[in-house]
């Protein structure tokens, strides 16, 4: 180490020393100044001050960044008193100014934020930011003491928030579909297939239409903007096919060859004669049938692996436990026989019951042990609970079914589709439920005891909400019955 860095060492020491006596009695003193304020400004942010009570925050903001200034540079301790006291107080006052615009604007604020999560700053510039100003006219009077103006302005401003939150939601959900229309429009697919186009119309308006009457339930008004998007599309399609009949670029004959071809190409795959020498019904029947077919084959072996693999887990737990306790082998071995047993006949059980019911009436599921009844015959009309005269014979199968599984227990499942609101989806379900399981009290002699009713609303879908073939297999009344394996 060289003389001249031996001789710099003391003095950068010193420095440092310094630095640290200084740094020290800094902190004491803002600990001393800020500790009240920074409890201040904590209050107001917690109560979204900068937004509710801007004035007053914004000028102690600016007193609290003039006094740390002050103190870091230096200056008068009195000054630096000063600024912070006054901080501290302006932000009270925007504290007090925020907790009472929360009461005296509660109507805006809720619009306001119901607008946002609609993505209105983004779908919905220009009004968003008129309410936006008046919003904040509204928020000036509160602190001004003027609650008769800022209740003015918050209904000018209310009304705005939701004319831009309506916007939005449209936007997002029907501005694709109004493009497809403008499109067909240019296109000139109105000439050539009119009928289409004007279903593609006509599920627009209704679309709209929903969005009026009840823009915070989207699903069914969704379902309406696709379904539209879907028939405009169609239109565009179908008008060039006729366009190209027209123009006699393809004949008729042709066209409806055209289309018979992937017909008959699935009808191979499902090892079907292509008969359509009268048109498409018989083997339209013919691949519905093969459909269904498959579909239950499909089912039952799930079904049967489910109940397999129960099974096996259930006798290698058994076989396991045995080996280890020889002393009681005699007795356990006898369960273990009986439960088997009891699981075979709950299987010649569920047999038996699916054999009582066309495809038209329920669908019969079974989950391991349990069975599930699916009533597809049995229809409410809309909004209502009521069990209609006309589903007394489905009825009457269903409490064959339950005799056949005696001291079961049975839950009665209520689900919806997903149009309408959840709340009143679930309390629809439920009400429904709640029907049937009074009919099986007064019509079928059940005790209550036996009985669950239970509405899952449209929580459980088992199909595709978008389609209505989808939507009425979800609209369903599910009998779970679970078989008493125990000895009688």
């Amino acid at each position: 180490m060289t003389s001249k860095t031996r001789s710099a060492l003391p003095f950068l020491l010193s420095l440092l020393i310094a630095g640290a006596s200084i740094a020290a009695p800094q902190d004491a003193l803002r600990n001393t100044f800020f500790k009240d304020v920074d409890a201040a400004r904590a209050a107001a942010d917690a109560v979204d001050a900068s937004l509710l009570g801007p004035t007053s925050y914004t000028k102690g903001a600016e007193d609290y960044s003039a006094a740390e200034v002050a103190l870091e540079r230096g200056r008068n301790i009195e000054f630096v008193r000063r600024k912070a006291s006054d901080s501290e107080q302006n932000f009270r006052t925007a504290t007090e100014s925020a907790r009472l615009a929360r009461t005296v604007l509660s109507q805006v604020i809720k619009s306001r934020q119901d607008a946002a999560n609609a993505k209105s700053p983004d779908l919905s510039r220009d009004i968003w930011d008129k309410a936006q100003r008046e919003f904040g006219n509204a928020i000036r009077y509160v602190e001004r003491g003027d609650l008769k103006n800022a209740k003015r302005k918050d209904i000018e401003a209310t009304s705005l928030y939701r004319d831009a939150e309506l916007v939005a939601i449209k936007a997002e959900y029907l501005s694709e579909t109004r493009r497809l229309l403008a499109d067909a429009d240019r296109a000139r697919v109105g000439r050539y297939a009119p009928l289409t186009l004007g279903f593609a119309q006509r599920l627009l308006a209704d679309a709209e239409r929903e969005l009026n009457e009840n823009r915070y339930d989207t699903d069914l008004p969704r379902s309406l903007a696709r379904q539209a998007n879907y028939q405009a599309k169609h239109a565009i399609y179908l008008s060039e096919v006729v366009r190209n009949v027209r123009d006699d670029k393809l004949t008729v004959e042709e066209l409806v060859l055209q289309w018979e071809d992937p017909l008959a190409k699935i009808a191979g795959i499902a090892d079907i004669t292509p008969a359509m020498a009268e048109g498409h019904d018989i083997i339209e029947q013919d691949l519905t049938a093969y459909i269904e077919t498959m579909q239950g084959e499909v089912q039952s072996l799930q079904q049967e692996v489910d109940a397999n693999i129960l099974r096996l887990a259930d006798m290698e737990e058994e076989i396991r436990t045995l080996d280890e306790r020889l002393g009681g082998a005699t007795t356990e071995r006898t369960a273990l026989v009986q439960r088997l047993e009891a699981q075979a006949l709950v299987k010649a059980q569920f047999e038996q019951v699916e054999k009582m019911f066309d495809r038209n009436e329920a669908r019969v599921f079974r989950e391991g042990d349990t069975i599930i009844l699916r009533l597809v015959g049995l229809t409410f009309d809309s909004g209502k609970s009521e069990i209609k005269q006309q589903d007394f014979n489905l009825l009457a199968k269903v409490e064959k079914a339950i005799d056949v599984f005696p001291r079961s227990e049975l839950i009665i499942e209520g689900h919806t589709d997903s149009y309408g609101g959840d709340e009143s989806n679930q309390r629809l379900s439920q009400q429904r439920a709640e029907s049937v399981q009074q009919y099986m009290i007064n019509a079928m002699r059940l005790p209550s005891y036996r009985l669950i009713a239970t509405g899952y609303g449209e929580t459980n879908p088992v199909a595709n909400n978008e389609t209505e073939s989808g939507r009425a297999r979800n609209r369903r009344i599910d009998i779970v019955i679970k078989p008493n394996l125990e000895p009688a």
